[in-house]
């Protein structure tokens, strides 16, 4: 199968052709054909996996049709970032199409943004808290908008911007098309679809299975013992570069000095940096003149960069799906990763977690001079004078560190 068999414009098929892409992803060739149906989708799938493009691609192809200069279609993102890489990848295929696209968020002056919009704009991407603002002074118009995306829902929940969500879709007219893309389905997103959506098609690619493309592996480490672990690791990295993720700003901050202090090429990403360091630190990472970016998982989100050949968690997630989330940020496009993670004796059962989720196990490795055996404890002796009760299923008890380098 290949894009042309879409049949879109000519102008959106050089767009398709500047940007190197050749075959669609299994979530483009699904949902595109639905999107340019005009029907509402919901699409499912992993990071990486090319959601950008399964809704940019049809979009374009519907606002070929229609006045210029016109909101008429709204996109949701839950980061700067991720909005700027959506308002760039619309830039990158739309190219030929004359179509204006503006991205809208708060950190930076709403000047621009108030300015960009009376001049004319086809295309919004807007983080939810700015573009109400934005609203409620009168300077943007959405009773013109034809299709509405909400990209990343899942993480927009976890920010806390439902509330905002639903004010924008009450300021919408009822007769739109709705996309709502994400990368896993808690109930929430369950919950928001059902009220958002109308007779939508719905578009799961493994969203609990880890890319095909990612190694991942394991190392014991003690807590003390982590950051010389990681210079470690890092000497094996290769060329490519490196996306680390730890639990807080704090440490994100703390750890990307003491690589620099090392002699690496290091940033950080978390949220006490201002827009304008953001900028700074993404487009360093973005363009190779760093190579490790330091991040949390709240400031990552929105992180493009093909680029990544390991994804190291220097802190283990809190859930299952923020580490499928990280670690989709390698092996990205059909490109190989890695994805590393430093576990202590306190980590053991969110690995279990994970292996569960991602139905195999991750694979042990260790790091020569910081050999440490973990283990989960044992399950206590069952009392035989009492009523036998049947094994639960999933019974993770026994640990594997044993046989470390398997």
């Amino acid at each position: 199968m290949s894009f042309n068999s879409f049949n879109l414009h000519p102008h959106i098929n050089a767009g398709i052709l500047a940007a190197g892409y050749s075959t669609p992803s299994p979530i483009q060739a699904q949902t595109i054909p639905a999107i340019l149906g005009g029907t509402d989708v919901l699409g499912l799938a992993q990071t990486g996996t090319g959601k950008t493009a399964a809704f940019v691609l049809p979009m374009l192809q519907h606002l070929m049709k229609g006045p210029r200069g016109k909101l008429r279609a709204l996109i949701i993102s839950p980061t700067r970032e991720l909005a700027e890489q959506t308002h760039t990848a619309i830039m990158q295929l739309g190219r030929q199409t004359g179509l204006r696209s503006l991205t809208v968020y708060g950190g930076v002056s709403a000047q621009a943004q108030i300015k960009g919009l009376r001049n004319g704009v086809d295309i919004v991407v807007a983080c939810p808290g700015r573009l109400l603002d934005l609203k409620d002074q009168g300077a943007v118009n959405l009773s013109n908008i034809e299709i509405l995306v909400l990209d990343e829902a899942d993480h927009m929940f976890d920010m806390g911007f439902l509330p905002s969500i639903r004010r924008i879709i009450n300021a919408l007219p009822e007769r739109r098309q709705t996309l709502l893309f994400s990368a896993t389905m808690p109930e929430e997103i369950r919950s928001l679809a059902t009220k958002v959506l109308h007779n939508p098609v719905t578009v799961e690619i493994s969203i609990a299975t880890p890319l095909d493309t990612i190694n991942h592996v394991m190392y014991p480490v003690e807590q003390l013992r982590k950051p010389d672990m990681l210079l470690e690791l890092l000497k094996e990295s290769g060329e490519g570069q490196v996306l680390v993720f730890t639990r807080t700003k704090h440490r994100a901050k703390k750890l990307a000095m003491q690589l620099i202090q090392a002699g690496h090429r290091a940033t950080s990403l978390q949220g006490n940096l201002s827009q304008s360091q953001r900028t700074v630190a993404m487009n360093a990472f973005r363009t190779g003149h760093v190579k490790v970016m330091v991040a949390t998982d709240i400031a990552a989100r929105g992180i493009d960069v093909s680029q990544v050949s390991h994804v190291i968690n220097f802190d283990i997630p809190d859930t299952a799906e923020a580490y499928t989330h990280r670690t989709g940020r390698t092996g990205r496009m059909e490109h190989l990763g890695t994805a590393l993670s430093l576990v202590t004796q306190e980590d053991l059962p969110m690995v279990r977690t994970i292996e569960r989720l991602m139905g195999k196990n991750l694979e042990r490795r260790k790091l020569e001079g910081f050999e440490v055996n973990l283990y989960l404890p044992a399950k206590p002796a069952v009392d035989e004078r009492k009523t036998y009760q049947p094994r639960p299923k999933n019974n993770y008890n026994r640990s594997r560190f044993a046989t470390a380098n398997r």
